[in-house]
């Protein structure tokens, strides 16, 4: 098993690749690794924030996708409808755009330091963007 460390603003997480239920997408993305973006609070989907990736295109489809992921769960929507992105759930979330409701690739489920990820949503909601990076652990 594959695992991660996820540092977002002042917290740190870990958490395991989801390379079983998501092999492409795990692969696409360990590919980048390490990862560095910065996180905003998600517009239209709830409690989540998501990195906006543009046009960056990790040439995967979709596989283990969900429009709710849980807290903790990390997907990478890989484009098409909206631009590509990643996005982590702290709360509830139903995951959408502007164009509607979308689907992302659960392939990054957390598992340590959760106690603070309500804390990392509602920073990033009242104090704004926040560096994240991702790391093999």
């Amino acid at each position: 098993m594959t695992k991660v460390k996820v540092t977002a603003g002042p917290y740190t997480f870990r958490g395991r690749f989801e390379t079983e239920a998501a092999p492409k997408t795990v692969a696409a993305f360990l590919k980048h690794m390490p990862f560095k973006s910065r996180i905003v609070h998600v517009r239209w989907s709830g409690e989540g924030v998501w990195a906006p990736l543009g046009d960056m295109d990790f040439g995967v489809g979709f596989e283990n996708n969900t429009c709710y992921p849980s807290p903790g769960q990390v997907i990478l929507y890989p484009g098409g409808v909206s631009e590509t992105e990643l996005l982590l759930a702290y709360g509830n979330v139903a995951f959408a755009s502007k164009a509607g409701p979308l689907s992302g690739n659960h392939f990054i489920t957390l598992t340590d330091g959760l106690e603070n990820i309500y804390a990392l949503g509602r920073k990033t909601l009242y104090e704004g963007v926040q560096d994240v990076s991702f790391e093999l652990d």
